[in-house]
């Protein structure tokens, strides 16, 4: 299986509060992943912007640091907003991080990195977006 499109295992994967690393986030409110963020973080997740221009700062209460090896301890979910040419760094530093998830955005589709993700043990969610699939699953809090 390369990605989960199973609603089942998309539900278990964000059914409960995780530590998600959103990696790409923007303190910008026109952004996309500025708006996922916050809704994260409002859904009671445990949300690391990883940003390197804006290291040091917070978005919507959420530490911004510069790498994803940054990330301690490791989150769980990689929520990647990086443009599909850019997504297979973001899916191996996730591996090497030891997440249990990657998540690329919609949009953001690279079935190469979705495949190491899937041989390295992590469950692969692509071109889907938390914000929408929370409330969709019925799983807002």
């Amino acid at each position: 299986m390369m990605a989960i499109n199973d609603e089942d295992e998309i539900r278990a994967l964000l059914g409960e509060p995780r530590r998600i690393a959103v990696v790409g986030a923007s303190p910008n409110p026109a952004r996309p992943s500025n708006g996922v963020l916050a809704f994260l973080v409002r859904q009671g997740h445990d949300v690391i912007a990883v940003n390197p221009g804006h290291a040091g700062q917070t978005i919507h209460g959420a530490p911004v640091v510069a790498t994803l090896a940054d990330v301690e301890p490791p989150a769980e979910i990689v929520d990647i907003f990086r443009n599909s040419a850019e997504a297979g760094a973001a899916v191996d530093e996730a591996i090497v991080h030891g997440a249990k998830a990657v998540w690329m955005q919609i949009g953001v589709i690279d079935h190469e990195a979705a495949r190491r993700a899937n041989d390295a043990g992590l469950a692969v969610v692509m071109d889907r977006c938390p914000k929408i699939e929370i409330p969709r699953l019925g799983l807002l809090r």
